[in-house]
């Protein structure tokens, strides 16, 4: 596993792009808040400047007269750097007083952009109608001024606010880091806790973490008890195969010992009789064992699919006759006409349905049937045999390992049923054991039924 950048740092980068890009639309945004407040800011002030001269502007005898106020030139040197022109102009367009380098709007508009001696200039435009006797019109006022404050305010107000969001931003960059590390914390815990584990504990994990990660936690627990269920099958096989295997394997050594130095040919027959049993037991046992290991290893590792239980039992009775004998020939099998499908394993399955042909005819008494049908909504494999069964009170502990009623004896180590118990349990089912109306003894595996064997 090669480690990618961590969380901490995929948060901060994410967060310092997300903050970059904030900058820069807020730095974008000021700029043109700083021009348009420096622009509104100046053409008041030349508006202004415009309006008292047009109030200074009277008639004398029918001539327009114009005397310049000081105050409105006094407002323009706000800007000390910027020259100021202006004009007055009759109705005609004819230069009054001013500079003739500068002409009223053909549309009036109250402000317009220009240049004066080679300067960008801003200008306001102002008009005053008179209605007297000796004269009748209008009165245009044209003042402007360069533009060098207004850049300069422009750039002041956006250096401002730009220092005020950078200094907002290393705060909340800071803050974000705090919650950064506060938000990882639960992951630093889960963390701790598990180096502070022993290789042998593989309890859950329990602690408190946020809804976002309790699902990781979750999945965490449920791999745990996955690796866990797996090392209780090693160790209870390596503990069944000591258990189980030690005592025929001494009894078969020293049968073999006693053949080795038995003389009398009759009496060493018997011996190598009882040694080739004691050989076919052991490997039934042996069977036995690692079938019941494979059965929970695949409850964990393969999903379950749609399959036909009449196919299982077919298989499983197939299986079946390669090593039954003369004397258990009479196996039947009882399948309806319309598929039985059910969601399972088809091996593990057919595992359990020889476990229970076989547990029947060590136990049961023939003909031996294996049926498949469907009984409130599941679906059954189920093996009847002409026997009476074990007794009832010991129906509950039949799915157990090395009970009694599996089958302990001599010849077997009692796992067929508790083979069958884990095939149920694995497919959400259940081992069902009866005693039918119309006699003899039945068990059966009872699974959840497909869509199509539902009545």
């Amino acid at each position: 596993m090669r480690p990618g950048p961590s969380i901490r740092f995929r948060l901060v980068v994410g967060i310092v792009l997300v903050l970059a890009v904030g900058g820069v639309a807020v730095a974008l945004a000021a700029l043109a808040y700083g021009r348009s407040a420096a622009q509104q800011s100046y053409d008041r002030l030349l508006v202004g400047a415009a309006r008292q001269i047009a109030r200074a502007i009277s008639l004398r005898d029918g001539e327009v007269v114009v005397d310049l106020p000081v105050s409105a030139f006094e407002l323009l040197s706000l800007a000390p750097r910027d020259r100021v022109v202006y004009g007055v102009f009759d109705e005609t367009g004819r230069l009054i007083t001013g500079y003739g380098s500068i002409a009223p709007p053909a549309d009036g508009s109250a402000f317009f952009n220009g240049s004066f001696a080679g300067e960008p200039a801003r200008f306001a435009h102002v008009t005053r109608p008179f209605a007297e006797r000796a004269f009748t019109g209008s009165v245009s006022v044209v003042i402007g001024q360069t533009m060098q404050a207004r850049r300069e305010l422009a750039r002041q107000i956006t250096r401002n606010a730009l220092i005020a969001v950078a200094i907002i931003g290393a705060v909340m960059a800071a803050l974000a880091m705090l919650a950064v590390r506060a938000a990882l914390r639960p992951l630093h815990r889960i963390e701790r806790d598990f180096a502070a584990r022993s290789s042998k504990d593989l309890t859950p994990v329990d602690l408190d973490v946020p809804q976002e990660i309790s699902s990781l936690v979750r999945a965490l627990n449920r791999f745990i008890a996955r690796i866990d269920r797996q090392l209780q099958i090693m160790h209870r096989l390596i503990g069944d195969a000591a258990h189980q295997l030690r005592t025929p394997i001494a009894a078969l050594r020293a049968q073999a010992e006693l053949a080795a130095d038995e003389t009398d040919p009759e009496r060493q027959r018997r011996i190598v009789g009882r040694i080739h049993e004691r050989s076919k037991n052991l490997s039934r046992l042996a069977d036995q064992l690692l079938s019941h290991a494979l059965i929970i290893h695949r409850a964990d590792s393969v999903d379950l699919q749609e399959i036909d239980l009449r196919r299982v039992a077919t298989e499983a009775v197939a299986e079946a006759d390669q090593w039954l004998d003369e004397a258990h020939l009479a196996l039947r099998l009882d399948l309806p006409e319309a598929p039985m499908p059910c969601p399972g394993d088809e091996l593990s399955l057919i595992e359990a349905c020889k476990n229970l042909i076989n547990n029947a005819l060590g136990h049961g008494r023939p003909p031996i049937t294996l049926r498949v049908r469907a009984e409130n909504g599941m679906a059954l494999l189920a093996v009847h045999d002409c026997g009476e069964g074990f007794p009832e009170e010991m129906w509950a502990d039949a799915g157990s390992r090395f009970a009694s009623s599996a089958g302990v004896s001599s010849r077997s180590a009692g796992l067929g049923l508790a083979i069958v118990s884990a095939v149920a349990r694995a497919h959400r089912g259940e081992l069902r054991i009866r005693r039918p109306a119309e006699g003899g003894f039945e068990v059966a595996i009872a699974l959840p039924a497909g869509r199509e064997s539902r009545p």
